[in-house]
């Protein structure tokens, strides 16, 4: 093993060993290079007169760009955006980063967290968890109800098992936590880790949960933990802050689990992908909460923190190097700018009035023995249970002969994505996914 990563997984030890033993064999082994990095680094602090370590060329001072190139950036220098930033990301970002986190979750106050790391976007935030904490053959437990591309970054590519419980309850009015419960305690009972990621607000359901739901869950985190298994607790907040309705929960459930025992490991995923509306940049966050072995107050986490860190950059520098500077830059000036805030706030209107305009409509006694509604109230879709007709089937129906286009989800679900439709959409739309299924059953 590397000298450095040895280094790392000593500092991890002595202030929690439960973190370590968590580790997947590529987390143990991860490290962040020092070499040309370190080299350059000390360069760039000290070689006043010439500095020949960087891989980038440079013109008179500045780093050579063309003007074809820099001209459609507006607002930024060329050597704002066009060299490489550092794998653990830019500086000024991830301290804005986690200084929103605290805005955004008032119950981490008082909580000692990591200083986010930067990646290329959400799924490649939630890739990298999986490396640092996931072998080949490990269960990870996931809703029925998921993201699809889990499967294809913890089942193909780490090669977990994936194991699943029922989402909803019968009634379709909230979650199901029996279900929940019983798939965590019985993997409690079969090993010595507990691997699973916590998707709110939901993709496909559009669901988040309540406080009291929140509270549930993370208390029943607490109990295994106290029992003596290992918790590994991934939160993707890729929709984070796109909460509609009053009872639901406004934070992320990272916020209940950070610090809340020595063997929980809570990492948050999220970024400006969706809460910036910003796709196409790629820039996503991973951010840990632990708490020390001693339980000792006061606890100096840092070293534990920067080991963490080193060893997501380690991970971040050997897959993609580093993360868009470009991207990096423009989320951070935005953060910065006076209106941001205003301009969230009027875009979260418009898709909550969206939300709301489903749910309305939906009310119509004419749809009732064409689907079931399952319950939503935050971020981009909701989903419907298709009665008597199947949902691939439905989906080539309504596109081929009305050209509108859903996704289907197994055989009896639909997904629509309310975030990319108009507000005068919303009946048209389901009058002739109405329509498609009267057509169906009369084939």
């Amino acid at each position: 093993m590397n000298v450095l990563a040895e280094e790392s997984n000593a500092a991890i030890k002595q202030l929690n060993p439960y973190v370590y033993d968590m580790l997947s064999r590529m987390g143990k082994e991860l490290f962040f290079p020092r070499g040309i990095l370190t080299q350059s680094a000390e360069a760039k602090l000290k070689a006043h007169k010439i500095n020949a370590t960087i891989g980038i060329a440079k013109e008179k001072g500045q780093v050579m760009s063309l003007s074809a190139i820099t001209s459609p950036v507006g607002g930024l220098e060329p050597d704002e955006f066009l060299p490489y930033a550092s794998s653990f990301g830019l500086p000024s970002l991830r301290e804005q980063w986690q200084k929103s986190l605290f805005e955004k979750n008032p119950s981490l106050d008082g909580k000692c967290v990591s200083l986010p790391v930067v990646t290329s976007g959400i799924t490649h935030a939630v890739s990298t968890f999986a490396d640092l904490w996931i072998d080949p053959g490990d269960v990870v437990i996931l809703p029925d109800m998921m993201w699809g591309n889990y499967n294809m970054t913890f089942g193909v590519r780490n090669q977990a098992e994936v194991v699943t419980y029922n989402t909803f309850n019968t009634t379709l009015t909230g979650l199901d936590l029996e279900a929940f419960e019983k798939a965590m305690r019985d993997r409690a009972a079969t090993g010595n880790k507990l691997i699973t990621i916590l998707n709110f607000p939901n993709n496909p359901s559009g669901y988040s949960p309540t406080l009291a739901e929140a509270e549930k869950m993370a208390a029943i985190f607490l109990d295994i933990a106290q029992q003596g298994t290992n918790v590994v607790v991934g939160c993707d907040d890729a929709y984070f802050g796109l909460f509609f309705e009053q009872e639901t929960m406004k934070e992320s459930i990272f916020s209940l689990l950070a610090g809340s025992h020595e063997r929980i490991v809570a990492v948050k995923l999220d970024g400006a992908t969706k809460e910036d509306y910003v796709w196409g940049l790629r820039i996503g966050f991973v951010t840990y909460g632990f708490s020390a072995f001693s339980q000792a107050q006061n606890q100096d986490l840092g070293p534990l923190y920067a080991a963490m860190e080193q060893k997501t950059a380690g991970c971040i520098r050997g897959n993609i190097s580093n993360v868009s500077h470009l991207g990096q830059s423009i989320v951070l000036k935005a953060m910065g700018s006076a209106g941001y805030l205003d301009e969230k706030r009027e875009k979260f209107n418009i898709l909550k009035s969206r939300a709301q305009a489903i749910k309305s409509v939906l009310e119509d006694s004419a749809y009732q023995d064409a689907w079931d509604v399952y319950p939503f109230n935050s971020g981009y879709f909701m989903c419907i249970r298709l009665r008597g007709v199947d949902a691939e089937t439905l989906r080539l129906h309504l596109l081929n002969t009305y050209g509108v286009g859903l996704i289907a989800i197994g055989q009896r679900n639909i997904r629509v994505a309310f975030s990319c439709m108009e507000e005068d959409e919303v009946k048209v739309l389901f009058d002739i996914i109405l329509k498609g299924i009267k057509d169906l059953k009369q084939i």
